[in-house]
């Protein structure tokens, strides 16, 4: 899939280089100096623009955006070390360690810098969820701060709300659905990034009849109310992440660390 490998060029490249990408489809067209693209007039960047789309038949309502590498935030050093007790984290709490990789993968990062919305934590959690999680966050204390409680608030609202609601998401479409599937567990993802009733919105928008890869990667495409780029690109970067951890872990010798097996 084009998106995956979009974000995974990305996540190789140093901010000064950028990408020239189609924005539904994440097709890369050309790599470029962001500086040179800076110094372009308006003018001309809609021309390159235009070009693109006459070039590839796209419809002009389609963005043709340049996206600037990624190298610097999605650090996996800092994020394979927490990656482990995540995972232990999630298992004592009945959650698919999947969860804990994939959002650690994402967010522990920048796990430390409260986004836009407010979601702040190794986990990103909005304030209002993390209180009703039972975490205390006022002005003196941030239990989100705390990796492991951090971690036990998110475990809970994957299987208390997100799992839940995503069913019956589900559900109301009469979708079968299996949740080991790889399919539902992005659906879930996309639960607990954008909320059950942006995910809704953008199903019924869809409005996809089978469980299976197409109904995540036409979610990539589906722009309704609250759910836009950020939503999209959620389930998008996971599984570029998920790759590029996987090419660690067989290439780079250094992130394995011994566990030796247990006598049964």
């Amino acid at each position: 899939l084009e998106q995956p490998k979009f974000w995974r060029t990305l996540m190789t490249m140093g901010d000064d280089s950028a990408l020239i990408n189609i924005g539904s489809t994440r097709q890369i067209i050309k790599k470029v100096s962001v500086k040179d693209w800076n110094s372009l007039t308006d003018n001309n960047k809609t021309v390159i623009r235009d070009s693109v789309k006459t070039h590839y038949g796209l419809p002009d309502d389609e963005h043709v955006y340049m996206t600037s590498g990624k190298k610097a935030f999605y650090d996996f050093q800092k994020v394979i070390p927490s990656i482990g007790r995540g995972i232990e984290i999630f298992n004592e709490n009945n959650v698919d360690p999947f969860y804990a990789q994939a959002i650690l993968l994402i967010e522990s990062p920048n796990k430390m810098q409260k986004s836009p919305v407010g979601a702040y934590g190794s986990f990103q959690i909005m304030r209002k969820v993390a209180i009703n999680l039972g975490l205390k966050v006022n002005k003196y204390t941030d239990e989100r701060k705390d990796f492991d409680k951090s971690a036990w608030a998110s475990a809970k609202l994957i299987r208390t709300i997100c799992i839940p609601e995503t069913n019956r998401i589900l559900e109301s479409k009469g979708i079968a659905y299996n949740p080991n599937d790889l399919w539902y567990k992005l659906l879930v993802l996309h639960t607990y990034h954008a909320g059950a009733g942006n995910v809704r919105n953008a199903i019924n928008a869809s409005n996809p009849s089978v469980g299976n890869v197409n109904l995540i990667t036409t979610l990539w495409q589906t722009e309704v109310g609250s759910f836009r780029n950020a939503s999209q690109n959620y389930s998008q970067l996971a599984l570029a992440k998920l790759i590029e951890l996987d090419r660690i872990i067989n290439d780079e010798c250094k992130y394995i660390y011994n566990c030796p097996l247990t006598e049964i």
